[in-house]
């Protein structure tokens, strides 16, 4: 007798997914591709750059503009310097400074939107990450600064391609300090209010300890020391040595308001501040990794 025998229901073929050998290659890729999408969330975001300048206009233009009418108004060798030129390079540093910490800011946002755990589980080394975000956020801090940049013809500064070009690499390496500090302390953290009341407490202090508002000569001796101490100092003092340079004030005026930073009465070179500043964001950054690699 013969069996009817049913066909078999064709089996389907079973897709198989090919997941890349983690190599140099796959992180380069990955640093690119968080550099790119840290552009992009720059770009879409209008409101952070506006509000990004809010604060560092309001220094150059109302505090400076006030304080430069105070020292008119008092006389002597200190009016004939605007006081809008001094800060101005403060104003600078600032800006990168808020834009890097914010920048930063964006993993504890990640983490808490579940976005950062599908970065980690790539195949992808976690450094890869964290050089890409490091990167990311110094060059928009640095593109947020350029607006800053832009207005230097108010503050008296002389916009000369050679000084402009020297403020934006400056700020760049500032910024990628400041974000490798920041992106070390977000690796932790997983709330975002906990994340910005820490940056706001430390953001202050380096603010006003840095000399961006004052010149650091003629200092108590404990303020000194907490000036020399303070990484923003090093990140500032080449900004305004840059400036100074393309100014022309008589040497009273340039012991005055420019007169560098000293260990013990030694001027630090600027290439050493910048050195400095350098070895600050590589070994913070070095510190995020070591973190991120412990990070759930």
């Amino acid at each position: 007798m013969a069996s009817s025998v049913k066909a078999a229901a064709p089996v389907a073929d079973v897709v198989r997914v090919r997941v890349p050998e983690p190599g140099l290659r796959q992180d380069v890729r990955a640093v690119r591709i968080v550099l790119h999408r840290e552009l992009i969330r720059f770009w879409r975001d209008k409101l952070r750059m506006v509000s990004g300048l809010v604060q560092p206009v309001l220094w150059l233009l109302v505090m400076g503009t006030g304080l430069s009418n105070l020292m008119a108004s008092g006389g002597g060798a200190h009016g004939d310097i605007d006081l809008k030129t001094f800060i101005f390079p403060g104003v600078c540093a600032m800006s990168v400074m808020f834009t890097a910490m914010f920048s930063a800011g964006s993993i504890v946002w990640d983490r808490e939107f579940g976005f950062l755990r599908e970065m980690l589980v790539a195949p992808v080394s976690r450094s890869a990450i964290v050089i890409g975000k490091c990167i990311g956020g110094a060059l928009v801090a640095t593109l947020q600064g350029a607006v800053i940049v832009a207005l230097a013809g108010l503050a008296g500064v002389p916009y000369d391609p050679a000084l402009l070009a020297e403020l934006l690499g400056l700020m760049f390496i500032g910024a990628f300090a400041l974000t490798g500090f920041g992106v070390m302390m977000a690796a932790r953290i997983k709330q975002m209010q906990s994340f910005f009341g820490l940056m706001q407490m430390a953001m202050m202090p380096m603010m006003f300890l840095s000399g961006a508002l004052y010149p650091l000569n003629g200092l108590p001796t404990w303020l000194t020391v907490l000036t020399r101490f303070n990484p923003l100092t090093y990140a500032v003092d080449p900004l305004r040595q840059a400036v100074f340079r393309h100014l022309d004030l008589t040497p009273a005026l340039e012991r005055t308001f420019n007169p560098g930073v000293t260990w013990n009465g030694w001027v630090v070179p600027v290439w050493l501040e910048i050195v400095i500043v350098l070895c600050m964001g590589f070994g913070l950054m070095g510190v995020a990794i070591v973190e991120f690699r412990h990070a759930d």
